[in-house]
């Protein structure tokens, strides 16, 4: 007889969880920051509003975020006028867009890292699957499954309404399930489409501007598993270890909120320092057992919510500029796309690893750090070991 312990043993990974594949996607539809201010306040019928759109000028002026990715076209605001509106009815018709739409934003990802991971879809046995962007049953985890005609038996997960810290969240559930589960193969998906959240101006909710001047569209999806067949999978990080926490004083600082007229969006002005505060007790947390305390020693992958989060992390801890280098090249080049954010910087970081020629991926450093931050405030940290390009 075999014992319940021996069974246990059995099942299990013999190695961590590794990051085998990354594959990322945006809508077609690029948008410009520069000259944002003005299509925006025209398609929404808000060009009497002077005053308000010289601050959502300002206010995209100080993003410094170059260009985003988003599905809506003027044409589909068009046929969709209450959208454009601060507070009219409109759910049905985001809804109606973004189920249909997420999946298939989150197959163009998935097809490109399982292509990069190079084994058959046969061999995924977990799917897991996060977004913002929309609520519908049988979820966006089941129409992704059926687009990318994965197996019938696959264990699906579908994690709702996370918002930006669940880039972390979804990397600490593929590491439990990949290594728990000898043989896993963990496709990782997130996708987030922002016409869930569109609406026009207001000059009582300020807050609800810089959410229209920061958010962008794309999907990321990464592959998970434990013990790398040799020659055959290509590991690129390790996931290390994993942890959550919410800040003190922090409740109400971030909240969204599903309503007739989509998902609304309350930001207060403390949140990046409320962030940059608590940022060093994370960071003693997870790499004090490693005897690590030199921040500027390891790579990052921060969530880059904002210029000003990212700004007061690199002042608090002073941290060297080259630091935050990929987190602000993702910004500028595709805005804060929620949960997929920080799998768009690991991408560009392995990139620039490689074209750099430097000797891991992690910007040629071996231990580095990922921080998801969202609403909360919740905070997920990962810590990450570098493999040789």
């Amino acid at each position: 007889m075999v014992s319940v312990e021996e069974f246990r043993k059995a099942q299990r990974a013999g190695g961590p969880a590794t990051i085998l594949a990354i594959g990322t996607a945006t809508p077609l539809n690029c948008v410009y920051q520069s000259t944002y201010p003005k299509h925006y306040f025209r398609i929404t019928n808000s060009e009497h509003m002077t005053k308000l759109k010289e601050k959502f000028n300002r206010i995209c002026e100080k993003t410094m975020i170059k260009k985003r990715y988003i599905h809506l076209t003027e044409d589909l605001l068009k046929e969709n006028p209450n959208m454009c509106a601060y507070m009219a009815p409109s759910f049905d018709a985001r809804q109606d867009m973004v189920v249909v739409e997420v999946p298939k934003l989150a197959k163009e990802a998935a097809t490109k890292a399982i292509n990069e991971w190079g084994q058959p879809k046969s061999k995924i046995t977990h799917l897991i699957f996060c977004t913002t962007s929309r609520v519908d049953m049988p979820g966006a985890d089941y129409q992704l499954a059926k687009l990318l005609k994965l197996l019938p038996s696959v264990n699906r997960y579908m994690i709702y309404q996370q918002g930006c810290y669940a880039g972390g969240t979804v990397l600490r559930l593929a590491k439990d399930l990949a290594e728990n589960n000898k043989g896993a193969r963990v496709l990782v998906v997130c996708a987030e489409i922002t016409a869930f959240f569109f609406r026009g101006p207001s000059d009582t909710h300020l807050d609800n501007l810089v959410g229209q001047a920061l958010f962008g569209d794309g999907a990321a999806a990464i592959i998970v598993g434990s013990d790398p067949i040799p020659e055959i999978e290509k590991p690129l990080f390790e996931i290390v270890w994993t942890a959550q926490t919410i800040l003190p004083n922090s409740e109400g600082a971030m909240e969204l909120h599903i309503r007739e007229v989509g998902l609304t969006f309350h930001l207060r002005k403390d949140v990046p320092e409320l962030i940059s505060k608590n940022i060093e007790k994370a960071l003693v947390e997870a790499f004090q057992p490693l005897g690590i305390s030199d921040y500027n020693s390891i790579f990052w992958i921060a969530h880059p919510g904002g210029r000003a989060i990212l700004d007061q992390i690199e002042q608090k801890l002073g941290l060297k500029p080259e630091k935050m280098r990929a987190s602000r090249h993702v910004l500028s080049e595709y805005g804060n796309m929620a949960s997929a954010c920080v799998f768009f910087i690991m991408d560009e970081m392995r990139r620039k690893s490689k074209e750099d020629g430097l000797n891991t991926t992690g910007e040629g450093l071996e231990w580095g750090v990922l921080f998801g931050f969202g609403p909360g405030i919740t905070v997920e940290t990962i810590v990450l070991h570098s493999i040789g390009v």
